[in-house]
């Protein structure tokens, strides 16, 4: 049975991607910072590392440096609530030998450990860039989002209604504490700040379908500067808590 390393701070996202690789099955250590991502690879052997993007106290491409400034060789996947081409083309670039978008369906999370832990340590050139199937969640609906999109939900865990609807309630009890900590920011001006919290919030959106919230949170990380954009924000947290 492999043994994997996921690295992910966010609530949501963690319970979704931990339950997913361990269906592989697979032994599954989990990390919320760089600084407990050091501890724990040092501790231990895995067969891959699942290292998010973008964490508390550091960056997946710093710790991915670091662990291979110790001799680690384990093979590394990324993944991140970017979807831009470029972000993507810099996490391969930095030596992850995937990189993939959040969020993403348990079935496409679990294939993409596999290929991982078959790959060789040291991809010979970057792979192609994922493409959109069938079968992904898209990150945000198109037009005019609904509050809750069940699909969406049902389809990242597989239609099962019950880790539906466990992943949702977790993440509506991380929700206020989200928002204080972005309204926060907000109040100091702290756009770099905003922009952490809020695209840590849009992976969360994504997994339990929250379209509206994904899509104020969207705008708000494009322009953080923005007083209607908050409003609208805070607006679509308070419609999302009123609908769950």
């Amino acid at each position: 049975m492999p043994r994997l390393l996921l690295v992910e701070d966010d609530p949501t996202s963690r319970s979704f991607l931990l339950t997913a690789a361990s269906a592989l099955p697979a032994e599954v250590d989990v990390a919320g910072t760089v600084a407990d991502a050091l501890t724990l690879a040092a501790a231990d052997t895995h067969d891959a590392w699942l290292i998010d993007a973008n964490l508390p106290d550091g960056s997946g491409i710093e710790l991915l440096a670091r662990l291979r400034a110790q001799g680690l060789d384990t093979p590394a996947l990324a993944h991140t609530a970017e979807r831009e081409r470029e972000s993507l083309d810099a996490l391969r670039a930095a030596g992850f030998v995937l990189a993939l978008s959040k969020p993403v369906t348990a079935a496409n999370w679990r294939a993409a450990i596999r290929s991982l832990v078959a790959a060789p340590v040291v991809a010979p050139a970057p792979p192609p860039r994922p493409t959109l199937a069938d079968d992904d969640i898209e990150p945000c609906a198109s037009g005019r989002p609904v509050v809750w999109n069940t699909r969406a939900a049902l389809a990242a865990v597989g239609g099962n209604v019950g880790n539906a609807d466990a992943l949702r309630g977790l993440f509506l009890g991380e929700l206020p504490q989200a928002r204080d900590g972005i309204v926060l920011a907000a109040r100091r001006g702290d756009a770099p700040a905003m922009r952490s919290l809020l695209h840590k919030l849009r992976a969360g959106c994504g997994f339990v379908g929250a379209d509206r919230l994904c899509a104020a949170a969207a705008s708000l990380h494009a322009a953080p500067e923005s007083e209607p954009a908050l409003h609208r924000f805070l607006a679509a947290i308070d419609a999302t808590l009123a609908a769950a």
